[in-house]
């Protein structure tokens, strides 16, 4: 028995239910697959997008512009901003799981 508090579910122990959120952020990774490929408009589906692959250079092969435009999508779609200036760019948009735990830890929608 799982019981939500605030965003994190919590077990019956008390402690955080991995499996609820593991399901959570497997949504939000699917979610922004589809983003990707609709903003995008890649020949893909959202699917075929592995989500430990780089998704810049030797991955999906995205571009610096298409990071803008994800970037722009996201911030649409999720209430806040991902900033140009963040030192962290490399790490937050290195594959779609980073990118996908990244906006579940900051997303105000």
């Amino acid at each position: 028995m799982s019981v939500t508090a605030g965003t994190t579910a919590i077990g019956a122990s008390g402690t955080p239910d991995t499996q609820d959120m593991s399901d959570t952020l497997v949504a939000q990774r699917d979610a922004l697959a589809a983003l990707i490929v609709a903003t995008l408009s890649l020949e893909m589906v959202p699917g075929d997008i592995d989500p430990d692959a780089p998704l810049f250079g030797d991955g999906l092969g995205l571009d610096s512009i298409d990071a803008l435009e994800i970037a722009l999508a996201v911030s649409r779609a999720y209430g806040f901003e991902l900033r140009s200036d963040n030192a962290n760019n490399q790490q937050i948009f290195h594959s779609l799981d980073s990118l996908a735990r990244y906006v579940a830890a900051h997303r105000k929608i």
